[in-house]
């Protein structure tokens, strides 16, 4: 009998599998290591991962790092990075005996950031490298030397792509910012603010009327508690963070705990602010006995310089203390802060008293939760002093006010004297308004945050986020009776309060793997549900009694407002890294909006990006190219989104108002009709891009063109009067921003004792909006309707009268008659036609007739945008310089309109007629020809300078000690007749801007601070 041989062959063969099979089954590698700096020190927090996995962990207090993964037999890398410091590759080999691996890896400071990981509009922490899309950082050292008064002005001219203006120089400022220009005409242009995941409300209430002028509520948030901060400022943002990202989005990031023994920091600043620019007044020591063109008798007079009288030198403090610590597991900081700034208008301040606590606890190797609040109370003594919508103000009393009249109260009585010419016109005397008028604002704001993470397994991320911000504004203003107000002689009490809450909840899930070798892929989803409400209460008294502050003091008119809103938002989002060169994104966005009708009520968004590294290709990087310019990369963006601010919460329906008439409750009807079918306003915008370094890493550059298209545009429709309603809310308008941006960042010197780092940022943007309907022409009430919008020119363009020429583009002057001999300039007449353009017309004598005409007279928005800073380090010594501008673009001066008028006369521009320089009666005829007051603003400021010295005492454990003198805002380049051309009466305002109608300036500012490590 023959005997079977399988089971042998069998075995054989099993065992040859199992063989092979071993080879190549998983094994715990464990790899472990330090990562230090140049100097040799251990650096903490650096990020070490596998680049075919998400695996991956962070080096603790003293660099050093351990993680154990499952790996086969193959070569691997190990990639270090870490925020601020250039990436570094590790390569190795498993094999099936290894059991251990040690890799040190020592890191160079990334001082060009060309390396920089940043998680706005991402799906997790991405290198700036690999992304198709701009996306600008700012870290708390560029913050540390700003001396700023709140965090939006701290980043003036360190971004491009963005124009940030300060509106007012009150001590809380009023900032305006605009990324790639603005995105609608009657609602916000802000963008987005995300503080620790909250989504933060940064309305600019004026609860009272402070002429224009209001709070930005960005305020509240402490720049020293700032870690670092993340815009977009492109399509990109639409994907992840929706609709109410069509402006861009500014993702701030506070200080967190560190793994460590405790750490204690204090510092202390003092600061001292006064006028830079003093406008130069009339000292001209006679005046006109009368106003008739003909008699130029004068009479001697003294006169008085207001300005010395109204402003101070301010004086401020700020102190803040942290504490921060914690183990591998448990994570702590809490901070402290006090904030104390006078106003150069005497009788002004701000205070801002905060404490913020922030805890991270890991759960196990896969869970992390963290939780933070931020509690803030703040409060202001305000003084009104623009006139955009009252005339009480200070400021507006002084530029009224003929500098002939001696503004103190009388010595006997205490009566403030009028100032202005009671006969023309009443306006409040100045120094009463400094002295009498109580005008208020307090703030008391909380912002919490809860995060929890969870990684099941390796690539899979899952994160969810809910932050709510609460606060309540409160507003009082009191005039006394028997004042020299226009309006209010009688006396004027106000209280308004604004309560406002937000929360959002944010899930996101995204799951990263390595397919093969030249493949990764990054897919993740999220949703959204968000919910605002908003209270308003106002309450203003007149025919105030003698005594007492309250409205309950008068006769009493109150109001009330209450809206709430959701939100609710899904989208899905995936990326592709091909060969380490290639990277595409692709995004899709759905959006609702409680705001809008049922029919358009969900909208999509869609958003695709891809880039391509160059200079990882082999013909770049192994040739001569390579080393001449060391990585090079072109981007592009595309995508969608929509605008939630043009519209209100309730504007879609027909709202009847409440009233009572003879005892009897009822309605009246409104001026606007409703409209169910208005849909948001639509984005589109087109980004491409290059980014390259030069000269071994020593010179970077960052350049993107952007072309922005809104359409359907939400504008006011006028209707007929058979339909009895004035107008209703449609989408007719459309709008572009073409332009480009460009930051050059380089390290001229580099030694081990001295460095020099300099960035330059430069911004062009043309803004066109079309389809405004009827003329042609929408003028805004906040530039006294003469800003508009004007078919084929930018928002805001000033458009009002002008002087009628000669065909030479001299002067057409009035003919001299019977009465009158003297020629004086003159307004231009003829037929005005659509979108402002008109014909001129002469009469047989070849003097203007027709219609007064209106045209285009200048334009706010500047062409140009730029900053550059240079930054020196020698040792321990650190000396920063900081210039930044606006250019090409034109101020409307208000201001000196008025105070060059002969019936007020309290600027210097009126003493060449009292010089007999021009003839008797000019300045009356150039006080309706409105383009006399344009004027140039462009501007360049040194907005910062400051030295630091850092001593190591050995004295109650002190790590290190800081001495600094910082300066703010010390002197501007500008042909600009007044006080500032940066200034905005109409503050906040999206259209009116560059109106100056005596608006706070920004002061000049002197800062000593002195800061402690312990």
């Amino acid at each position: 009998m023959r005997k079977s041989v399988l089971p042998g062959k069998l075995l054989f063969y099993l065992l040859f599998a199992w063989t092979a099979l071993a080879g190549s089954v998983s094994a715990q590698v464990q790899l472990q290591g330090k990562v230090s700096d140049a100097n040799g020190s251990g650096l903490p927090f650096i990020t070490v991962k596998l680049s075919s996995a998400s695996t991956g962990t962070t080096t603790n207090a003293s660099g050093t790092y351990q993680f154990t993964p499952s790996l086969k037999p193959g070569r691997y890398t190990l990639i270090f990075s870490g925020v601020g410091y250039k990436s570094q590759q590790k390569s190795f080999d498993v094999n099936a005996s290894l059991n251990a691996v040690t890799l040190d890896a020592t890191l160079e400071e990334d001082v060009l950031g060309l390396d920089e990981v940043v998680v706005t509009g991402t799906m997790g922490a991405t290198s700036k490298r690999e992304l198709g899309n701009s996306i600008a950082t700012v870290g708390a050292k560029d913050l540390q030397f700003s001396a700023a008064p709140s965090l939006d002005a701290a980043l003036q001219g360190k971004l491009s792509g963005a124009q940030i203006t300060q509106n007012s120089g009150n001590p809380a400022g009023g900032i305006s910012i605009r990324m790639r220009g603005p995105s609608t005409i009657v609602g916000s242009s802000d963008p987005l603010y995300i503080v620790d995941g909250v989504i933060v409300n940064n309305d600019s209430r004026q609860l009272i009327d402070l002429g224009g002028y209001s709070q930005n509520r960005l305020v509240d948030i402490n720049p020293a508690d700032i870690d670092r901060i993340e815009v977009i400022k492109g399509a990109a943002a639409a994907a992840i963070y929706g609709s109410r990202a069509n402006n861009g989005v500014v993702q701030i990031f506070t200080k967190k705990g560190k793994e460590g023994k405790p750490s204690i920091t204090f510092s202390t600043q003092f600061r001292v602010s006064q006028l830079r620019k003093k406008m130069a007044y009339n000292e001209y020591p006679f005046a006109f006995a009368n106003t008739t063109p003909t008699d130029e008798t004068q009479v001697p007079v003294t006169r008085y310089d207001y300005q010395d009288k109204i402003f101070q030198n301010a004086f401020g403090t700020e102190n803040y203390l942290s504490l921060s610590g914690g183990t591998a597991n448990t994570k702590y900081f809490v901070s402290g802060s006090n904030y104390y700034n006078q106003g150069i208008i005497k009788s002004t301040d701000f205070n801002r008293n905060g404490i913020r606590l922030r805890i991270q606890q890991k759960i196990g190797n896969k869970a992390t939760i963290s939780a933070g609040s931020n509690y803030v109370y703040s409060s202001s003594k305000e003084i009104p002093n623009g006139g955009i919508s009252e005339a009480y103000g200070a400021l507006t009393g002084f530029i009224f006010s003929n500098n002939s009249v001696n503004p103190e109260p009388d010595p006997v009585t205490g009566v403030y004297p009028s100032t202005a010419p009671v006969s023309v016109v009443r306006r409040t005397n100045p120094l009463e308004a400094i002295n009498r008028f109580k005008f208020g604002q307090r703030t008391s704001r909380i912002i919490s945050d809860f995060n929890f993470n969870l990684k099941p397994i390796a690539g899979l991320n899952i994160d969810y986020t809910v932050g709510i911000d609460n606060y309540t504004q409160s507003a009082t203003a009191y005039i006394p009776p028997k004042n020299t107000t226009p309006t209010y002689d009688q006396g004027l009490a106000r209280r308004a309060d604004a309560t406002v809450f937000q929360i959002n909840n944010d899930l996101n899930v995204s799951y990263n793997t390595k397919v093969n070798d030249w493949l990764t892929s990054t897919s993740g989803i999220g949703g959204t549900i968000q919910y605002d409400r908003t209270l308003t209460f106002g309450a203003t008294a007149q025919q105030l009694g003698a005594f007492g502050e309250t409205i309950n003091n008068g006769t009493i008119i109150a109001t009330e407002f209450r809206s709430e809103r959701s939100i609710l938002g899904a989208f899905a989002q995936q990326s592709f890294g091909i060969k380490d060169r290639y990277f595409i994104t692709g995004a899709a966005r759905v959006d609702a909006s409680s705001v809008y009708g049922i029919d358009n009520r969900w909208q999509f968004f869609p958003k695709v990006s891809g880039s391509y590294v160059l200079s990882n290709e082999k013909f770049w990087s192994e040739g001569a190219l390579g080393r001449v310019v060391n990585s090079f990369k072109l981007r592009a963006a595309w995508g969608q989104s929509g605008n939630l601010t043009a519209i209100g919460a309730y504007d879609r329906f027909t709202n009847y108002s409440p009233v009572i008439y003879g005892g009897q409750t009822g309605y009246t009807s409104p001026a606007q009709f409703g409209n169910f079918t208005v849909k948001p306003e639509r984005q589109t915008e087109t980004e491409i891009g290059a980014d390259f370094s030069l000269l071994n890493d020593r010179v970077s550059v960052e350049f993107s063109y952007f072309n922005k298209s809104v359409a359907d545009l939400i504008l006011n429709r006028t209707l007929a009067p058979t339909t009895g309603f004035n107008n209703r809310l449609i989408n007719v308008g459309s709008m572009t921003n073409k332009g480009f941006e460009v930051m050059v960042k380089a390290v001229p010197v580099q030694t081990s004792r001295f460095r020099w780092i300099t960035t330059l940022t430069y911004t062009s943007n043309k803004n066109t909006v079309n389809g405004v309907e009827g003329n042609g022409v929408l003028p805004f009430a906040g530039g006294f309707s003469q800003v508009a919008a004007v078919n084929g020119y930018p928002l805001g363009a000033y458009y009002s009268t002008f002087f009628a020429r000669n065909p030479d583009g001299s002067l057409l002057l009035t003919a001299p008659t019977a009465t009158n001999p003297n020629r004086y300039p003159q307004r231009e007449r003829g037929t005005q036609l659509a979108n402002g353009q008109y014909t001129v017309q002469r009469d047989a004598n070849g003097q203007p007739t027709g219609t007064i005409l209106s045209k285009v007279i200048g334009d706010p928005n500047p062409w140009g945008i730029v900053g550059f800073t240079n930054e020196f380090e020698i040792g321990k010594f650190n000396f920063r310089m900081q210039w930044d501008g606006m250019l090409g673009f034109e101020v409307f001066n208000f201001t000196r309109r008025v105070g060059e008028r002969d019936l007020y006369a309290s600027l210097k521009g009126y003493e060449p007629e009292l010089r007999g320089d021009v003839p008797k009666g000019t300045s009356a005829a150039l006080f309706s020809i409105f383009e006399n007051y344009i004027e140039d603003g462009s501007f360049v400021k040194l907005r910062e300078i400051s030295a630091s010295y850092v001593l190591t005492p050995k004295l109650w454990k002190m790590q290190n000690l800081r001495l600094t003198l910082i300066g703010r805002n010390l002197l501007s380049i500008d042909n600009y007749s007044g006080w500032d051309p940066e200034t905005n009466a109409a503050g906040q305002d999206n259209a009116v801007r560059g109106f100056d109608f005596v608006e706070v300036p920004i002061p000049r500012s002197f800062l000593f601070g002195v800061s402690v490590n312990f």
